[in-house]
C-alpha cells in the first residue's frame, strides 16, 4: 500500500508540474510579469515562492527543519526576475530538488518525523501538505494564463462542451485499473 501512495503521489506532482508548463508555453514572455493589481501575483512570482518552497522544504528533508534559516519567504513575492530563461531555471531547479528527494523516499520513510518550523509531521503529512500546496499555486498559475490568453487558451483539461464526447470515449473501455495521469503524462496504460 505504502510502495503504490509513493507511486500515485509521484505521479500527481508530475501532473501538477506539467500544467504549469503547458500554461507558461501559452503565455507571452511579458504575461509571465503580469498582475492584476498590487495585491495579486503574476506567474513568476508565484514560480519564485514555489522555488523557495520546495529548495527550504525538501533539502535535508529527512534531517533537518523544512524552513531553512536560509530562506527568504518574504523576497519571494517580490518580483525580481524579469526573463522567461531565469523563470523556467526556478521551476526546473525546486521541481528537481523536490522530485528527486520524492524519488529516493522508501515505504518505511513514510512514519518517520520531519518538522517544518518544529512542528512535527509524518513523511506522509507533509508531502500531503505540499500535494494541497502546490496545486493550489498551480491553480493560480493555470487560471492567469488562461484569462490572459482568452480565446486562444487550448484547455488543459475537457474542453468545455466536450464531457459527453470524452465520458463515452472513457465509458466504451472496458473497467480497468489506472492512474488518472497517465493519459495525460503519456505513460502506458497497464492493469494493476
Amino acid at each position: 500500500m505504502q510502495n503504490d501512495y509513493l507511486e500515485s503521489i509521484k505521479k500527481q506532482f508530475a501532473y501538477y508540474k506539467l500544467l504549469g508548463e503547458q500554461t507558461f508555453a501559452q503565455v507571452t514572455d511579458e504575461q509571465l510579469f503580469w498582475q492584476a493589481n498590487t495585491s495579486s501575483n503574476s506567474i513568476a512570482v508565484i514560480v519564485q515562492h514555489l522555488h523557495g518552497n520546495m529548495l527550504s522544504r525538501w533539502t535535508d528533508f529527512l534531517n533537518s527543519d523544512g524552513e531553512k534559516n536560509w530562506r527568504k519567504r518574504d523576497a519571494e513575492f517580490e518580483p525580481e526576475i524579469n526573463t522567461r530563461e531565469t523563470l523556467l531555471n526556478l521551476w526546473h531547479k525546486g521541481w528537481t530538488c523536490f522530485l528527486t528527494t520524492l524519488e529516493n523516499l522508501t515505504a518505511d520513510d513514510l512514519q518517520k518525523t520531519i518538522f517544518i518550523r518544529n512542528q512535527g509531521h509524518s513523511v506522509t503529512e507533509a508531502i500531503n501538505r505540499q500535494l494541497a500546496h502546490y496545486p493550489y499555486h498551480i491553480g493560480q498559475i493555470v487560471f492567469i494564463g488562461k484569462i490572459l490568453c482568452d480565446v486562444n487558451w487550448h484547455s488543459l483539461s475537457i474542453p468545455k462542451g466536450n464531457s459527453y464526447v470524452y465520458n463515452t470515449s472513457k465509458f466504451a473501455q472496458p473497467k480497468h485499473k489506472e492512474h488518472f495521469t497517465n493519459e495525460f503524462l503519456n505513460e502506458p496504460t497497464k492493469d494493476e
